[in-house]
């Protein structure tokens, strides 16, 4: 069993590296040739099933099969594992470019709310100039209002100095002071919506920045190309060059490991030999001097077992007056050898 064992460890990794790379080299190519995609699925499947038969037939039968077919099926081998290798780098380079998308749109929405954000901060900043001036101002007129100008005339009759309040001054000064109160109320109005602008950009990004998906998914990607110096994209060709070179060719060589691992665990095939003049699988008779020869070897073999056992026939002169019964009751009792069983048995004594 754990002889069994291993082999097919060997053919579910085979099975498992083949069919992940088979199904995003197909997918990699249906995207490739997306006006025909469910046919270039099921040429690609076909292709990618071929591929792995081929290289099972090359290693199984690589001494008697057709050089011009071996160097045929070798060739095919090869052009398949370099489309397998393209379809798999086309299937992960569009993954990564509809995230580097997603991100790219994403980071544009955020410089667009920031731009945003940066206007209301500059309209806050007027508006608190404007309204430090318009407060300035209606505290200036409150304290002209509450001294107001006098005038000074010398009256004709009396002929003295007469010192009076303008009310036409007054009237102007009131009327000022409402007009500058009232600009003042429209620039807290306007104060108070950009404040609410300002508050609303910054939900905005706080939600776009968290639900940033795309950026997280390529935050590993970011790190190294700012630790390497290399630009984003550069880094991710790099690692997906590594990732088709060790993805297809350890699946071929993984389907070959299989091969071999269960042709090791196979009984050896036992060859027979044929007689010259023979033929396999046809009925002879049985030729006289193999009887003979065998009737030799027999008799060879009885005679020497015989000179053997001639100690043990000497042993048996002394117990000649014996009988049947008692050398029964030897047997039971477990005394008598097995020479001496079969010699007593071909004496008819047991």
């Amino acid at each position: 069993m754990k002889a069994k064992l291993f082999p097919i460890l060997i053919a579910i990794s085979a099975l498992a590296v083949s069919g992940s790379a088979a199904f995003y080299s197909v997918f990699g190519l249906s995207k490739l040739f997306a006006g025909a995609s469910l046919q270039v699925i099921i040429m690609a499947g076909s292709l990618e099933f071929a591929k792995l038969v081929a290289a099972s037939l090359l290693y199984q039968y690589w001494d008697t099969i057709n050089k011009v077919l071996r160097t045929y099926l070798g060739i095919a081998v090869f052009v398949l594992m370099i489309i397998t290798s393209g379809g798999i780098y086309g299937f992960l380079s569009g993954a990564y470019q509809e995230t580097a998308t997603k991100s790219e749109l994403l980071d544009k929405s955020l410089a667009i709310i920031n731009q945003k954000q940066v206007r209301f901060q500059e309209q806050k900043a007027d508006l608190q100039i404007e309204k430090g001036q318009l407060n300035k101002s209606i505290s200036d007129l409150r304290i002209s209002l509450s001294n107001p100008a006098q005038v000074q005339y010398i009256d004709k009759e009396s002929g003295q100095l007469i010192t009076t309040t303008s009310s036409s001054a007054r009237r102007a000064l009131q009327t000022e002071l409402k007009n500058t109160i009232g600009d003042r109320d429209i620039v807290n109005i306007k104060l108070e919506a950009i404040l609410d602008s300002i508050s609303t950009t910054d939900m905005a990004l706080l939600d776009k920045e968290i639900g940033n998906e795309a950026e997280r998914e390529l935050g590993p990607l970011k790190y190294l190309a700012e630790t390497t110096g290399y630009p984003m994209g550069q880094v991710v060709n790099w690692f997906l060059l590594l990732i088709i070179f060790v993805f297809d060719p350890l699946a071929i060589a993984l389907v070959v490991a299989a091969n071999f691992a269960f042709a090791q665990i196979r009984p050896k095939d036992i060859k027979m030999s044929i007689p010259e003049r023979y033929e396999f699988n046809k009925p002879y008779p049985i030729p006289k001097e193999w009887t003979e020869e065998l009737k030799i070897e027999k008799q060879d073999l009885v005679v020497d077992d015989l000179e053997e056992l001639e100690p043990e026939l000497q042993h048996f002169k002394l117990y000649e007056g014996r009988d049947k019964e008692y050398w029964q009751k030897q047997l039971s009792t477990g005394k008598l050898t097995r020479v001496q069983v079969g010699q007593l048995r071909q004496r008819g004594m047991l």
